[in-house]
Protein backbone atom coordinates (compact mmCIF):
# COMPACT_ATOMS: atom_id res chain seq x y z
CA UNK A 1 0.00 0.00 0.00
CA UNK A 2 1.15 3.17 -0.69
CA UNK A 3 1.12 6.41 1.84
CA UNK A 4 -0.65 9.12 0.16
CA UNK A 5 0.19 12.86 0.95
CA UNK A 6 -3.41 12.83 2.23
CA UNK A 7 -2.86 9.63 4.79
CA UNK A 8 0.04 11.30 5.97
CA UNK A 9 -1.71 15.03 6.69
CA UNK A 10 -3.89 12.67 8.66
CA UNK A 11 -1.63 11.05 10.24
CA UNK A 12 0.26 14.23 11.17
CA UNK A 13 -2.98 16.40 11.82
CA UNK A 14 -4.89 12.94 13.88
CA UNK A 15 -1.00 13.64 16.35
CA UNK A 16 -2.21 16.91 16.93
CA UNK A 17 -5.91 16.16 17.91
CA UNK A 18 -4.45 13.16 20.52
CA UNK A 19 -1.86 15.54 21.59
CA UNK A 20 -4.95 18.04 22.70
CA UNK A 21 -7.05 14.79 24.38
CA UNK A 22 -4.31 14.67 25.97
CA UNK A 23 -4.10 18.45 27.44
CA UNK A 24 -7.52 17.97 27.88
CA UNK A 25 -7.46 14.51 30.16
CA UNK A 26 -4.69 16.34 32.23
CA UNK A 27 -7.05 19.35 32.74
CA UNK A 28 -9.96 18.17 33.40
CA UNK A 29 -9.89 15.05 34.19
CA UNK A 30 -5.77 14.84 36.14
CA UNK A 31 -6.89 18.58 37.55
CA UNK A 32 -4.11 20.03 36.36
CA UNK A 33 -5.40 23.62 34.94
CA UNK A 34 -2.88 24.92 32.68
CA UNK A 35 -0.69 27.88 32.45
CA UNK A 36 -0.42 30.61 29.97
CA UNK A 37 2.60 28.91 28.17
CA UNK A 38 0.31 25.71 27.88
CA UNK A 39 -2.99 27.11 26.22
CA UNK A 40 -0.38 29.02 23.44
CA UNK A 41 0.94 25.45 22.75
CA UNK A 42 -2.44 24.61 21.60
CA UNK A 43 -3.51 27.07 18.99
CA UNK A 44 -1.02 25.48 16.29
CA UNK A 45 -2.78 22.63 16.80
CA UNK A 46 -5.96 23.46 16.47
CA UNK A 47 -4.39 24.53 13.12
CA UNK A 48 -2.98 21.35 12.02
CA UNK A 49 -6.32 19.36 12.92
CA UNK A 50 -8.20 22.07 10.89
CA UNK A 51 -5.74 21.66 8.03
CA UNK A 52 -6.11 18.15 8.37
CA UNK A 53 -9.89 18.13 7.77
CA UNK A 54 -9.53 20.36 4.94
CA UNK A 55 -6.98 17.80 3.55
CA UNK A 56 -10.29 15.16 3.18
CA UNK A 57 -11.26 17.26 0.17
CA UNK A 58 -7.93 19.24 -0.85
CA UNK A 59 -4.67 17.56 -1.00
CA UNK A 60 -2.49 20.63 -1.91
CA UNK A 61 1.64 20.27 -0.69
CA UNK A 62 0.71 23.96 0.21
CA UNK A 63 -1.93 22.94 3.33
CA UNK A 64 1.05 20.25 4.30
CA UNK A 65 3.51 23.15 4.99
CA UNK A 66 0.81 25.64 6.72
CA UNK A 67 0.65 21.97 9.01
CA UNK A 68 4.24 22.27 9.45
CA UNK A 69 4.77 25.93 9.82
CA UNK A 70 2.15 24.90 12.84
CA UNK A 71 4.18 21.93 14.15
CA UNK A 72 7.14 23.88 14.35
CA UNK A 73 5.01 26.90 15.88
CA UNK A 74 4.11 24.79 18.68
CA UNK A 75 7.66 22.68 19.08
CA UNK A 76 9.41 26.71 19.30
CA UNK A 77 6.70 27.61 22.44
CA UNK A 78 6.95 24.21 23.97
CA UNK A 79 10.58 24.59 23.50
CA UNK A 80 11.15 28.31 24.95
CA UNK A 81 7.97 26.86 27.80
CA UNK A 82 10.67 24.10 28.73
CA UNK A 83 13.63 26.63 29.24
CA UNK A 84 11.31 28.85 31.62
CA UNK A 85 10.80 25.55 33.81
CA UNK A 86 14.21 24.47 33.53
CA UNK A 87 15.16 28.13 34.88
CA UNK A 88 17.49 28.88 31.66
CA UNK A 89 15.26 32.02 31.18
CA UNK A 90 12.47 34.18 32.39
CA UNK A 91 8.97 33.37 31.57
CA UNK A 92 6.78 36.17 30.69
CA UNK A 93 5.31 38.30 33.40
CA UNK A 94 2.35 38.58 32.74
CA UNK A 95 -0.67 36.39 33.56
CA UNK A 96 -3.96 35.76 32.20
CA UNK A 97 -7.74 36.58 33.92
CA UNK A 98 -11.04 36.43 32.03
CA UNK A 99 -13.17 39.33 31.25
CA UNK A 100 -13.62 42.16 33.70
CA UNK A 101 -15.98 44.31 32.11
CA UNK A 102 -19.08 44.92 33.54
CA UNK A 103 -18.27 43.31 36.85
CA UNK A 104 -18.90 44.98 40.52
CA UNK A 105 -15.79 45.09 42.86
CA UNK A 106 -17.19 42.07 44.83
CA UNK A 107 -17.80 39.66 41.35
CA UNK A 108 -14.22 40.75 40.11
CA UNK A 109 -12.90 39.57 43.52
CA UNK A 110 -14.31 36.46 43.16
CA UNK A 111 -12.97 35.72 39.81
CA UNK A 112 -9.18 36.69 41.10
CA UNK A 113 -10.28 34.97 44.18
CA UNK A 114 -11.56 31.55 42.24
CA UNK A 115 -9.03 31.80 39.11
CA UNK A 116 -6.41 28.80 39.83
CA UNK A 117 -2.82 30.08 39.85
CA UNK A 118 -0.73 28.27 37.69
CA UNK A 119 2.76 29.02 37.17
CA UNK A 120 4.67 28.45 33.64
CA UNK A 121 8.27 28.17 35.81
CA UNK A 122 6.60 24.69 37.70
CA UNK A 123 6.71 21.03 36.20
CA UNK A 124 3.28 19.54 37.52
CA UNK A 125 3.79 16.28 35.37
CA UNK A 126 6.79 14.69 33.91
CA UNK A 127 8.03 11.64 32.69
CA UNK A 128 11.49 10.46 31.34
CA UNK A 129 12.30 13.40 33.16
CA UNK A 130 10.51 15.56 30.43
CA UNK A 131 7.78 17.96 31.07
CA UNK A 132 4.53 18.42 29.25
CA UNK A 133 5.67 21.07 27.30
CA UNK A 134 9.13 18.98 26.66
CA UNK A 135 7.05 16.49 25.23
CA UNK A 136 5.04 18.65 23.30
CA UNK A 137 8.18 20.09 21.83
CA UNK A 138 9.35 16.51 20.75
CA UNK A 139 6.34 15.07 19.57
CA UNK A 140 5.48 18.05 17.70
CA UNK A 141 8.61 18.00 15.65
CA UNK A 142 7.87 14.52 14.74
CA UNK A 143 4.77 15.61 13.32
CA UNK A 144 6.26 18.48 11.42
CA UNK A 145 8.60 15.68 9.78
CA UNK A 146 5.26 13.99 8.66
CA UNK A 147 3.64 17.11 7.40
CA UNK A 148 7.01 17.93 5.77
CA UNK A 149 6.98 14.53 4.47
CA UNK A 150 3.42 15.04 3.24
CA UNK A 151 4.40 17.99 0.88
CA UNK A 152 6.76 16.81 -0.30
CA UNK A 153 5.02 13.53 -1.66
CA UNK A 154 3.49 13.64 -5.19
CA UNK A 155 -0.27 13.00 -5.40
Amino acid sequence: MRVTRKILMLLAASGSLALMLGAFGFQYIGGLPPCAMCIWQRYPHVVAIVIGLIALRFGAPILAWIGALAAFSTAAIGGFHTGVERGWWEGPTTCTSGPIGGLSTDELFDQIMTAPLVRCDDVPWEMFGLSMASWNMVISLALAGIWIAAARRSA
